[in-house]
């Protein structure tokens, strides 16, 4: 049995997909480390919408996909990747999904925790994005789940300097009623937040992140760091207070950063256990034994699939995301809110399968091969 993917350079090679899964199961919840997935939406091919009208969501396959999530251990990162906020999902959409995704969390027991940004407003005064923070705050704190402070555009475009995220900031994890993560994305995610923290200086701004975490403790659970700089999250790790975990975003890093060192390690919040969910967590549960070389075993090789779905421009990665779950018999389309379906080349989609089907990702090869060959046939080539 043979599949012709086409290659960036033009040409088409012969593959054979794997005939059996990678067998995973199940099992005990983690005890090491503390795992979150950015899943992904999915869309409602049905809807008569088009990329600028407010996105139509396939409620019952976009639960079902979190429940997925939850069964294998994972926490679900709610309303917070770069397919949901700002190039997908408005306010409303986000907070529908919110409110959802939480309930769904309480029936099963599942951990959950929703981003909090300023994206109902395109910007304005810091009086107005501090306002527009406390809104989904408060959204995010009545139903039950945990809060992530994103960073905001708004913000970014309004600070005039590191004194505006020390005010912003400090006013929201004063008034928190739990702990928060404190979200550090990049201009690799997105463009707009360059500057972050008031300085294009990464030193600098790191310095601010900190002094902002320093004057509340107590009011901050962990940092999610999205930089794609192992070794900068690793320094910054060694600097945070007692008690102040650190959850990698590094999708290019993250096996030798949830591993960790002499001196710590990361927990994860990751868009790339989305896709590698059931083996993710198979690959935690190692590392609960001790075995970090078994961990690395099993998560090492996914790189190569993660660094690919990330490449740039890396704020389209869930393009790829939502191709996998189609081919993984996840949900029964490929379309995405916003269109994004076709943010990435059809060389793109047959490399993705190739590295997933690799790696065995596919609960079901024969529907992921057929599939694969339906979207292959869509563009043209010829089996």
């Amino acid at each position: 049995m043979t599949i012709h993917l086409p290659a960036a350079d033009g040409s088409v090679r012969a593959y054979e997909p794997r005939t059996e899964p990678f067998a995973l199961t199940p099992g005990t919840p983690f005890t090491s480390r503390t795992v979150f997935s950015a899943a992904h939406v999915v869309a409602d091919p049905f809807a008569d919408t088009n990329p600028d009208a407010p996105a139509a969501v396939d409620w019952d396959a976009t639960l079902a996909f979190r429940r997925h999530l939850w069964s294998h251990g994972l926490g679900v990162a709610e309303a917070m990747d770069t397919a949901q906020r700002g190039m997908g999902l408005d306010w409303a959409g986000a907070a529908e999904l919110i409110r959802r995704s939480a309930a769904e969390a309480r029936a099963v027991g599942g951990r959950i925790a929703c981003g909090v940004g300023t994206d109902q407003i395109t910007g304005g005064s810091l009086a107005e994005i501090r306002a527009a923070y406390e809104e989904q705050l408060a959204l995010v704190e009545e139903s039950g789940a945990q809060a992530i402070l994103m960073a905001s555009r708004a913000l970014a475009a309004a600070a005039s300097g590191p004194e505006d995220y020390l005010d912003v900031y400090g006013h929201l994890l004063r008034q928190s009623a739990e702990p928060v993560v404190l979200h550090w994305l990049g201009p690799m995610f997105d463009p707009a937040l360059a500057g972050y923290w008031g300085s294009a200086d990464l030193d600098a701004a790191t310095d601010t992140f900190l002094e902002v975490i320093a004057a509340h403790p107590d009011k901050v659970d962990g940092i999610k760091v999205s930089l794609l700089d192992a070794q900068r999250e690793v320094d910054l790790r060694r600097r945070l207070p007692q008690g102040v975990r650190c959850y990698t975003g590094d999708d290019f890093n993250y096996p030798e950063l949830i591993a960790g060192d002499e001196q710590g390690f990361s927990h994860a919040l990751l868009g790339i256990f989305d896709p590698l969910g059931p083996l993710a967590a198979e690959a935690v549960r190692v590392l609960d034994t001790g075995d970090t070389a078994g961990f690395r075993g099993l998560l090492d090789p996914t790189v190569e699939l993660s660094r690919h779905l990330f490449q740039t421009p890396t704020r389209f990665y869930k393009t790829g995301v939502v191709f996998l779950a189609w081919l993984a018999g996840h949900q029964s389309h490929f379309t995405m809110v916003g269109g994004l379906q076709s943010a990435r080349s059809l060389p793109h989609f047959a490399r993705a399968y190739e590295l997933a089907d690799g790696l065995g990702l596919f609960p079901d090869p024969k529907l992921a091969e057929d599939r694969m060959k339906t979207l292959l046939a869509l563009y043209g080539v010829n089996q």
